[in-house]
């Protein structure tokens, strides 16, 4: 099977290079100068009875008292200052604002979408200290979806991109204001993005469905900044209003979007969009680009510094071959008339089809040796090998019809399909390669139309680029290539607020929306959650197989409506539906790579390799297996209300069916690991409302270990130190036995209280463990002989469980790092996964701890743990000034595991200065990071609690542990 020479059809050069895009935006967090400041809090007295809400356009800046804030030293001017007050003279009556004139920093218009966002003053505050030189307004009533929207209207779709922003209302935190400031962490250092918090939603709708894309538009008011006329009565539409847009049906149907939303189309070129979606893609997705070769995926993450240049084929109705330099920087090569046009005219004449997917559907069920030519045809079906053809290649194209003595009707339209999909293919592959030749490129990316996910095209095309260039170079795909257009209109917005975001920046979500039962759409968008569960309790039964859940954003935020996808499940030419699962881009701009990582580029989180089938179906029925017992859990969390039944029903069958669909097509939502399934599930649990499936059960475990804890101390206190550093490892290895994660755990919980099975597995601590590098460890922490070893300065000690895994093993052992001289930072999740503690919650936990001990007492005082805790001061000394610090910090996840190429900031700064890591338990030290190398020493922990993992992993058994100690050199 490989193609034939095809004629070139260069066209000639047409270069063009976009203007650089500056990034500036309004930001609901405004910062103003000291004089600013009591005229908003004045004017805060008079809001209180009469709330105000003024258009941002209203609102006029004063160039005197524009304020500087000073960003790492680099004096930064703020966008825009907000100075609110009455002119003097002025009456007070009536509730009306003076306004002073000022410009915009630039002196230039801001240009603007057809949003207006407004400005709701109610309520507002100065957060943290008043008398910071720069304090944050917080604006509490401020409409949470500002957004920004954009559209390429094709012959086929309207692919449609949307911002919504949504950022966390902060909350006044004495003790993370205190660890910020010590490891300087502040609010003046974070970058000012315009679009802090946000999400950015990908949605399709097919163009002759028009009217439900512009319902839909109109029902989360797109065109008005996402505000809804229902709650903002008071702001009228604006008339001049405009949506960013490209494709041809940005003209044809101008004057429906005018008539029906108000609203005027600015038209982009459509190149331009092409490119710069896909420069943002890829500089900024992970794993956005992959190669498909005879039905495999392999995902690639491309290195920023390596991305340029590239050749971008676009297949539409023609094909348009474009180099792409860098930002804005890009020439039309080539292009050839040969397209999906080609196929689709082509193939409606001789099949009669009715539409693009018919004619691909039948492709699947197609023999091409019907109608094409081979050379075994040729050569009495032997091998052309002097020259290197193999007797399957095609030596012709329809080369069959000339000789056979058949009409038209005589062939089977399948075959024809697919014959004809081959031709076209190959001939664009090899024309791609040979200007990729041309131009010594060697990375080529397909998109278009003529694409659209098909799993066969792209494997011919695949295959041409790889036989012309000898494998010298590389066909690869995008997994939102059918978004390129919407994502460039949307970036050609002058305040996108995009362009400074790096792969660390974004994490895709995939919620559930209205999944394909049966192969088609079932009711329309969902907008909230009892809409979702509702269509959860309809559609989603037994009996109903679930071919793909269409990703949706959270309630409020998103539908999803017009996605077609091939009913036919053919075998290896099966249609893929998979490009066309993309999700919710959160944007977190404060997320960064972790540090202390040796080599972030090779840094490959997930340990286990989910690529092998059978690895697959091991953990989704483990998975599988473990949902009845974690819905249990949840809807009791919930006090069993009916409504947590019902949330707890819905959960359950979303989840099946996310994982149904991964079990059809693992690379549906890109690259798939094990972190990246066990985060799905939390972050389902979390779309259902159920925030801690297992509070009740956490308090419980805190409250029977936190009993036992001055007797293991007292204990401890009375070794000698080399024993003591002993028994402190076993502890955290026994008491991380503690984990609601695993099946065989949680068998053991009928078995025995907490302090029963804790004593269990401490009795049963026998080494050698299965991994153990515990005298090397002992080495580094005491030295041998007369040579004392230095201290390490700060060590971060990254938690599991809530429970004994806490309090009885890594407390102690943080209590004998901090009598060393270590500082402490216990690094905990940001929010709740199964029972592991969170950063939330173990602030209480060290201050019951440090009741019962001065170490810990000091310690927490000097890191800022006790500001709010009534702590017993045993011994009645107050010399904690020189007491090293205990500190705790979130870790900017919500999962079991952790990829350390997104933490939170904090986490980040604390690394700095920190020179041991200890990793524990089995989500962050062996599920991931097992194979992860660092840059300081690095001490792995854990209780193998699965036999499967056991066996593939360390060659052992359930239970084995884990004591892996790694120096820096």
């Amino acid at each position: 099977m490989h193609g034939i020479p095809a004629t070139l059809a260069f066209n000639d050069k047409i270069p063009y290079t976009r203007p650089t895009i500056t990034v500036a935006g309004w930001v609901r967090k405004q910062r103003v100068s000291e004089v600013g400041v009591q005229r908003i809090l004045g004017l805060m007295a008079s809001l209180s009875e009469d709330p105000v809400v003024l258009g941002i356009n209203d609102i006029k800046e004063k160039k005197e008292e524009e304020t500087e804030i000073d960003n790492n030293n680099n004096k930064e001017h703020i966008d825009k200052v907000v100075v609110i007050g009455r002119e003097e003279g002025q009456s007070g009556g009536g509730g009306q604002c003076g306004e002073r004139d000022m410009a915009h920093p630039t002196g230039n218009p801001i240009h603007r979408s057809g949003s207006r966002p407004q400005l709701d003053l109610s309520k507002a505050a100065i957060q943290g200290n008043f008398e910071e030189r720069n304090p944050t307004i917080l604006l509490p009533n401020q409409s949470d979806d500002i957004s920004h929207l954009a559209l390429d209207i094709g012959g086929s779709l309207i692919k449609l991109v949307y911002f919504s922003r949504h950022e966390d209302h902060s909350v006044n935190d004495k003790r993370k204001k205190i660890v910020k400031e010590r490891l300087g962490v502040s609010n003046g250092n974070r970058r000012s993005y315009p679009i802090l918090g946000g999400r950015l939603h990908f949605v399709k709708f097919e163009t002759n469905k028009l009217n439900e894309c512009l319902d839909f538009i109109s029902s989360k008011q797109l065109h008005r900044a996402g505000l809804d006329s229902r709650w903002h009565p008071e702001s009228p539409a604006n008339e001049n209003a405009i949506i960013k847009a490209t494709g041809g049906g940005a003209y044809k149907f101008a004057d429906l979007f005018k008539e029906r939303l108000g609203v005027s189309l600015d038209k982009e070129d459509e190149m331009d969009c092409l490119v710069a979606g896909a420069n943002f893609l890829l500089k900024a997705i992970r794993h956005e680009a992959f190669t498909h070769m005879e039905g495999q995926k392999e995902f690639f993450q491309i290195d920023q510094n390596d991305l340029f240049p590239y050749l971008l084929v676009n297949i539409g109705s023609g094909v348009s071959m474009i180099k792409v330099d860098g930002d804005g920087k890009f020439q039309r090569v080539s292009g050839t008339n040969v397209g999906g046009g080609t196929y689709w005219g082509l193939g409606r004449l001789l099949t009669k089809c009715k539409s693009f997917d018919e004619l691909l559907e039948l492709s699947q069920r197609g023999d091409n040796r019907t109608i094409d030519m081979l050379v075994g045809d040729i050569y009495g079906g032997m091998d052309y090998s002097k020259i290197g053809l193999s007797a399957s290649t095609i030596a012709s194209s329809f080369g069959k019809a000339i000789s056979e003595n058949k009409e038209l009707e005589d062939y089977r339209p399948e075959d024809i399909s697919l014959s004809l999909l081959r031709m076209i293919s190959y001939n664009i592959g090899q024309i791609s390669y040979l200007n990729a030749l041309r131009f010594g490129i060697k990375r080529i990316f397909f998109g278009g139309f003529f694409i659209r996910g098909h799993a066969y095209t792209m494997d011919t095309i695949s295959f041409a680029v790889h036989f012309w260039s000898k494998g010298e170079a590389q066909a690869m795909f995008l997994r939102h290539e059918g978004f390129l257009g919407a994502l460039g209109a949307f970036m050609s917005y002058e305040k996108h607020g995009l362009d400074d975001l790096m792969v660390h920046h974004l994490v895709e979500r995939f919620p559930m929306g209205a999944p394909y039962t049966g192969g088609k759409i079932h009711g329309p968008p969902l907008g909230n959650l009892n809409e979702k569960i509702s269509w959860m309790e309809k559609f989603v039964r037994k009996g109903n197989e679930i071919i793909a859940p269409v990703p949706m954003a959270p309630p409020g935020t998103t539908g999803l409506g017009g996605f077609e996808v091939p009913s036919s499940k053919g075998g290896t030419l099966r249609s893929d539906a998979s490009a066309l699962n993309v999700g919710v881009l959160h944007l977190v701009p404060t997320l960064e790579v972790f540090p202390l990582l040796r080599d972030p580029k090779t840094y490959e989180p997930n340990t286990i390799d989910l690529a092998d089938h059978s690895e697959l179906d091991y953990w989704f029925t483990v998975l599988s297996d473990h949902l009845p017992d974690l819905v249990d859990k949840a809807v009791a969390s919930e006090g069993g209300t009916d409504d947590a039944k019902r949330r707890g029903d819905a959960f359950a069958r979303a989840f099946s069916a996310h994982l149904a669909r991964l079990m059809e097509e693992p690379a549906a939502y890109g690259k798939l690991g094990l972190a990246n399934l066990l985060e799905l599930r939390e972050e389902c649990l979390r779309e259902f409302q159920f925030v801690d499936a297992y509070r009740s059960i956490k308090q419980r475990e805190n409250e029977a270990s936190l009993a036992v804890l001055p007797d293991l101390l007292m204990d401890l206190d009375s070794m000698s130190e080399e024993t003591r550093l002993l028994m402190l490892i076993e502890g955290v290895l026994a008491a991380n036995i503690f984990d609601w994660g695993s099946r065989a755990c949680v068998d053991l919980y009928h078995k025995g209280t907490i302090i029963e099975i804790y004593r269990m597995s401490r009795n049963k601590m026998q080494r050698p463990w299965r991994v153990d590098d515990f005298d090397v460890f002992k080495e580094r922490m005491l030295g041998s002989g007369d040579k004392k070893p230095s201290q390490h300065k700060r060590a971060l000690l990254f938690v599991d469980n809530t429970g004994a895994d806490i309090v009885l093993g890594m407390l102690p052992l943080a209590r004998e790092l901090l009598r060393r001289g270590t500082e402490v930072v216990l690094v905990a999740n940001s929010l709740p996964a199964l029972n592991d503690v969170t950063a939330m919650e173990l602030p209480d936990i060290v201050a019951e701890a440090a009741k019962h001990c001065d170490i810990l007492r000091r310690a927490a005082e000097a890191g800022g743990l006790l500001v709010d805790a009534m702590v017993s001061n045993i011994d009645g000394s107050r010399e904690n000034s020189s007491s090293v610090p205990l500190m705790v910090v979130e870790n900017g996840c919500g999962s079991p595991c952790i990829d350390l190429r997104q933490v939170s900031s904090e986490l980040a700064a604390a690394a700095k200065e920190a020179d041991l890591i200890i990793l524990e338990g089995m989500g962050r030290a062996l599920h991931t990071n097992f194979n992860a190398k660092f840059k300081c020493d690095a001490l792995k922990l854990a209780m193998v609690k699965n036999q499967r993992l056991a066996e593939k992993l360390i060659k052992g058994n359930i239970y084995d542990c884990v004591c892996r100690y790694e120096p820096a050199n």
